[in-house]
């Protein structure tokens, strides 16, 4: 579990800027006189080996370095055993353990970072373990009779431990929310999907939190980024949601047509309706467009219009994509973007459409050239 964090780095510090300063790392590691140790600094994609030594007969090791604000480094001795440290400048820390169980079997001091991130690392291990293994028991007995009376109280302890583990997580983030140790906790993860933390807020919270603190920072930026990214996700759900639930989940927009009068497109109730966001100056849109004027004088005596909206600012041009490719349909546009019409129908690209039928559902999404003909036909046969 703990390569999803290989892209983290480290604990605020309100001296995150300055001259680089030395650290030490030092230990000893019982069982592993003449293995080797490695240590490693945690980049966005990968690790770069800083240094490595072979335990003395003692077991003992050490490293030097130095940073000008806290970094994120693996102690490593093999593929599988490491540990993370957060290590910030100035810091001597020592590192105590046994070379076999070396992943869960270390203490550490000299490092409040690196502290609390193996405190941590224990705690999703431990709700890990009991919920892997309330799973697995789950599983296995599930069919069986005999144990059908105790499914339900599996089911409690498993979501007990989840629930347990989630809201120990989303309050320290909730705590913490210009400290780097707070991306470390965001990216626990129960399985390839499953976040630890479910609060798409609390992400908001930390990500704008530390952003404003450390703009230039690239994990800072990574982690900025992924939240616009949820966000996007998020909005995306919530409009198949809507596609799904509501009777009528296409939400109504009044914009002015060329003529400047208001054209509602909840009055083309009764009607099949291609709802179409384009561009005058999208070239994609434009080589749509000719196909869009064609079905629509092919179908809209059979009960078919097109309602597009413009998300142009510039009126002229806007005005003459429409007369060169004979766009006769209803054509809207506020010439600011039509922001809240975008906004509203979560457009992230362009052209993008949305087929309604006649109660203003929506039937279908982006429909192109022979697809949305063939769709037509099939309506109107």
């Amino acid at each position: 579990m703990k390569k999803a964090f290989y892209v983290l780095f480290v604990l605020f510090s309100l001296f995150a800027c300055g001259r680089k300063t030395n650290f030490t790392i030092s230990g000893k590691l019982e069982g592993g006189a003449g293995k080797t140790i490695y240590f490693n600094k945690l980049l966005i994609s990968n690790q770069l080996i800083s240094d490595s030594v072979k335990l003395n007969q003692a077991g003992e090791f050490k490293f030097q370095g130095s940073t000008s604000s806290p970094s994120f480094y693996h102690l490593r001795l093999s593929k599988n055993s490491f540990v993370t440290l957060l290590v910030d400048s100035t810091e001597n820390v020592k590192v105590s353990g046994s070379y076999k169980n070396f992943t869960r079997d270390y203490k550490i001091s000299g490092s409040v970072g690196s502290e609390v991130l193996r405190d941590l690392d224990n705690r999703f291990f431990k709700a890990k373990t009991k919920a892997d293994s309330l799973q697995v028991l789950f599983n296995s007995q599930k069919n069986n009779p005999v144990f059908s009376a105790n499914i339900e109280k599996v089911k409690t302890q498993y979501n007990a431990v989840i629930a347990d583990h989630s809201e120990y997580v989303t309050s320290f983030v909730k705590r913490n929310p210009f400290s780097l140790a707070s991306v470390y906790a965001l990216y626990q993860k129960w399985n390839e999907s499953n976040f630890v933390i479910n609060d798409l807020q609390v992400m908001k919270t930390a990500a704008s939190a530390l952003y404003s603190v450390y703009p230039k920072n690239e994990q800072v930026i990574a982690l900025y980024n992924n939240t616009l990214q949820f966000i996007k996700e998020e909005r995306n759900k919530q409009m198949s949601d809507a596609v799904k639930k509501n009777g009528v989940n296409s939400p109504n927009i009044v914009l002015p047509d060329a003529d400047g009068h208001s054209r509602d497109l909840w009055s083309l109730h009764g009607k099949y309706v291609l709802l179409h966001f384009w561009s005058a100056k999208d070239r994609a849109s434009r080589i749509v467009n000719p196909v869009l004027s064609e079905l629509y004088h092919k179908f809209k005596s059979r009960g078919f219009e097109i309602y597009m909206v413009s998300v142009d600012n510039d009126r002229a041009a806007w005005m003459e994509a429409i007369a060169s490719d004979n766009l006769s349909c209803i054509n809207v546009g506020d010439m600011k973007g039509s922001f809240q019409a975008t906004s509203n129908y979560n457009i992230q690209e362009l052209p993008f459409n949305y087929l309604l039928d006649k109660e203003g559902n929506i039937v279908a999404r982006n429909l192109k050239g022979p697809e949305l003909n063939q769709a037509l036909s099939k309506i109107f046969k």
